[in-house]
């Protein structure tokens, strides 16, 4: 059978599966089994194909609600942090890493910007800002706006501020991802420009290793945020074989499963930054450690799980191909 009328004859029970997914489990395990039929079709006649992995993404997302109503059905929310939000992510993480890149090369104008013109930082920053750090450098505590404050409002205050900012940044993805990107872009220069003004006081490592006591996870989280607003509009442009409107609705989905995934990593780094950060100067040892303890979860949980959690699912389909 030739492909094009291979996915003629399908193309309408995929979609409906996609977009109209059965609730009740015997319907369910039946969509399931005829995916797992015509995968079992695709991959041998057609393997290199654009189709055979759009069924396989679609087998993939009923056996983990398959496998989630099994394993978890009498905790939907943890089984949301441990497969649902993983393969969201696994499924964007080209998405991710281009968020990535993009935070990484206007961190880089940001900081060399503000090397070659002393009145960069001060146009990303404002002057109040950057007038208050230079007093503090002065009086030898370079972090000491940090320590301003109840440590409960700050925490309390920062968490709401960043899971706002967050939303306004993924909402802003609708605009073709353009304006998420721009957002991106700017937060990343502002902290190179941060960063260099510490740099160019020889404090570099001094506020490295502090700031980065909570912007490890907030920074990771405002780089996830914004590559879910990307997502969201780049199903708008790039559908694929599926209806403008769908993609969209597919991608925002996404997006907010995202976002929402999130939130707890913008509260804990709110609360490292209200009730840590202002003990920057510590023991380097526990200052390392919760360093090494967020990079760790970090990479494990946004990269590594992801991947070893898919190809997990992708050897057991396979199982039940056979």
């Amino acid at each position: 059978m030739r492909e094009a009328l291979f996915i003629k004859k399908n193309k309408d029970r995929w979609e409906r599966i996609q977009h109209q997914p059965a609730d009740d489990a015997d319907d369910m395990a039946r969509d399931f089994i005829q995916l797992v039929d015509d995968l079992a079709y695709a991959k041998t006649f057609y393997p290199t194909s654009g189709v055979t992995e759009y069924i396989n993404n679609q087998a993939s997302r009923i056996y983990l609600g398959i496998y989630q109503r099994r394993k978890e059905e009498n905790n939907r929310l943890t089984g949301f942090w441990k497969y649902e939000l993983p393969m969201t992510i696994r499924k964007h993480h080209g998405v991710m890493l281009f968020s990535f890149i993009i935070f990484v090369l206007f961190f880089a104008i940001g900081f060399f910007s503000s090397a070659n013109d002393p009145n960069f930082v001060r146009e990303m920053l404002g002057d109040d800002y950057v007038d208050m750090t230079l007093d503090n450098i002065k009086d030898g505590n370079p972090l000491g706006v940090y320590q301003s404050g109840n440590p409960v409002i700050m925490w309390l205050g920062i968490m709401f501020n960043n899971i706002t900012v967050s939303l306004i940044y993924f909402a802003k993805g609708i605009a073709f991802c353009f304006l998420s990107i721009f957002s991106l872009a700017n937060e990343a220069a502002r902290i190179g420009a941060f960063d260099h003004m510490f740099f160019s006081h020889n404090l570099g490592t001094t506020a490295a290793m502090g700031v980065m006591i909570h912007g490890t996870l907030e920074l990771t989280a405002i780089i996830l945020a914004c590559g879910a607003g990307i997502v969201m509009g780049k199903s708008f442009l790039f559908p694929g074989t599926i209806k403008r409107l769908d993609s969209l609705i597919r991608g925002a989905k996404d997006g907010v499963k995202i976002v929402v995934g999130l939130l707890p990593v913008f509260m804990v780094a709110a609360m490292f930054e209200g009730f840590v950060t202002r003990h920057y100067k510590m023991h380097p040892a526990i200052n390392i450690t919760i360093l090494a303890a967020c990079g760790i979860f970090v990479v494990w949980y946004f990269v590594i799980y992801p991947i070893l959690l898919h190809r997990r699912l992708s050897v057991q389909l396979n199982e039940e191909d056979v």
